[in-house]
């Protein structure tokens, strides 16, 4: 097709081919209408808890979005918990019901591990091993979802520095030599005098040097 040029050439650009095609090609986005494909890619995370002999599995599966471009990502399609435990099934099946439908829906999901991480059970919480407090069921859901939505990349994590972890536990062995080592040696031990952290929720705040510090975060009532 010819084009008749009718005004003065001032400048000119050349576009390539590449360029262009890559701005003529849509992003493929997660939203409701996503036809599920018939293989995704999942992972199972398993829950014991004290209040139960049996463990919970949560298995979430994941669709890859822009497969082979540099725009590939993965995200949350769905959500199935597993138990031999039949006493909480009604609600657990309705909130797997629910999260799915979120996942699908697209946007930011993230918002629901802080949702689910602040779910308290009247009857009270527990201690997992470490020392780390989980305020309900729910609650450990939620940080079992955190933790695969920091594995596929949608939660970025907040590590320490090298100089961070030195640090810490340079501070926690000087209060193991000042007080007397913690009866168990475990690397996700704390000393049996820690009190509970309220931002890690890990039983691992203890006074150094008139101050109130976490051996597992570094929060500090100091600053």
């Amino acid at each position: 097709m010819t084009h008749k040029i009718t005004k003065k050439i001032v400048s000119y650009k050349v576009i390539k081919q590449e360029k262009k095609l890559e701005e003529e090609t849509v992003l493929e986005s997660m939203h409701e209408n996503v036809e599920r494909p018939e293989m995704l890619l999942g992972s199972t995370y398993k829950i014991k808890t004290p209040q139960s002999e049996h463990a919970l599995y949560i298995t979430i599966n994941d669709m890859v979005l822009n497969m082979g471009t540099e725009h590939e990502e993965r995200r949350p399609y769905e959500v199935f918990i597993n138990s031999k435990n039949m006493e909480h099934f009604q609600w657990v099946l309705a909130l797997t019901r629910v999260i799915s439908a979120v996942f699908r829906k697209g946007g930011d999901v993230t918002f629901l591990v802080e949702e689910m991480k602040a779910v308290f059970d009247p009857k009270g919480g527990y201690f997992k091993k470490g020392g780390v407090f989980m305020p309900s069921l729910v609650a450990e859901i939620g940080t079992a979802i955190e933790s695969h939505m920091k594995f596929i990349g949608l939660i970025k994590s907040e590590e320490m520095t090298d100089h961070q972890k030195q640090y810490l536990a340079e501070k926690r062995k000087e209060f193991e030599d000042k007080h007397g080592a913690s009866g168990d040696k475990s690397d996700e031990s704390f000393p049996d005098k820690a009190t509970l952290c309220v931002k890690c929720s890990t039983k691992a705040m203890v006074l150094m040097d008139g101050c109130m510090t976490c051996l597992n975060c570094g929060e500090s009532k100091c600053g």
